[in-house]
């Protein structure tokens, strides 16, 4: 659906995104993440083919972006960071010029309209001038605009960027609706947007393409963390004969129960049950035994560390 291969986008020396290669498959909820500075907003603007590569292919079902950017701009709807609203129109009057600039027929147009103003909660706000509305308000208008020619992808830039709590949650329910219609692709330098909804994350750090994974993937470890009722060093030797195991930590006490990190060499689902045999037939209670899950705050923490090494040598 979109792919980008070995993209650089440059501003003179500055090169703001570094050949930058992925792919999002149709009906995929992608989050795109990375610290202010990161690229993000620069590789949206060429996926939606507002800036051109300095190098590099962008391709969204197949066109070529810089050969055919209408026919694939028909397909996308954006959100900007900043909202592109006309202050003095009404809700309903921004929509109706939206329609004309998206060459939607007449008479498709006020259908058009009223789902959207459905899909986005915005019947009380419908004859009301932008100006007056509140921020939550707007990045709704800002998502109508995008959706309102039924995109088979939609592209959003920090959408809940300045809105309050309860607003933020609106927002996240709206995205996660409108991902049953389209791909989505979400910008966002907040780690708990993308947990809240995306189920793939791509990570930029200093315009080079960091990390590409399924969330869960990426916040699945190596390690089982086990809560056992045993004597510490008997535990530590029995289960570091088990095949797979490479290395044991003591955590410390938990209630009744010793709580152990166990570092495998080979895969959870291989190791599990050989733990769990070893501790029963030792006559050990086992309270708990379960992978280890990373946020994605340790995740991000780790890439940073891990570009920034690169750098320093």
């Amino acid at each position: 659906m979109i792919r980008l291969e070995n993209v650089t986008r440059c501003y003179g020396e500055f090169t703001a995104v570094d050949s930058v290669s992925f792919q999002i498959e149709r009906g995929e909820i992608v989050g795109l993440l990375g610290h202010n500075g990161a690229g993000k907003t620069t590789v949206m603007k060429m996926l939606t083919g507002f800036l051109e590569p300095s190098a590099g292919l962008v391709s969204v079902d197949g066109l070529d972006i810089e050969k055919h950017r209408l026919e694939a701009q028909a397909k996308i709807g954006y959100l900007p960071e900043n909202s592109p609203l006309y202050p003095d129109m009404s809700v309903i009057q921004y929509l109706e010029y939206v329609c004309e600039l998206r060459s939607i027929a007449p008479e498709e147009r006020r259908a058009r309209i009223q789902k959207v103003i459905e899909q986005t909660a915005l019947a009380d706000k419908a004859l009301s001038s932008i100006f007056t509305l509140s921020k939550g308000y707007k990045q709704r208008v800002g998502v109508a605009q995008a959706i309102i020619h039924q995109p088979e992808i939609l592209i959003l830039d920090e959408p809940t960027n300045g809105l309050d709590p309860s607003q933020i949650h609106e927002m996240r329910s709206l995205v996660k609706e409108l991902a049953k219609e389209a791909t989505v692709i979400l910008s966002t330098h907040i780690l708990q947007e993308v947990q809240a909804v995306c189920d793939r994350v791509i990570i930029l750090v200093q315009g080079k393409l960091a990390r590409d994974a399924r969330l869960n993937e990426l916040q699945s470890s190596n390690r089982m963390l086990l809560s056992i009722k045993g004597p510490e060093q008997d535990v530590r030797s029995k289960l570091r004969s088990v095949q797979g195991v490479s290395e044991i930590s003591f955590l410390g006490n938990g209630g009744p129960a010793s709580q152990f990190a166990v570092e495998l060499s080979e895969s959870v689902d291989s190791c599990a049950p050989k733990l769990a045999k070893t501790i029963v037939d030792a006559g050990w209670e086992l309270y708990g035994l379960e992978p280890e899950q990373r946020t994605l705050e340790t995740i991000f923490r780790e890439i940073n560390s891990e570009v920034g090494g690169r750098h320093a040598k």
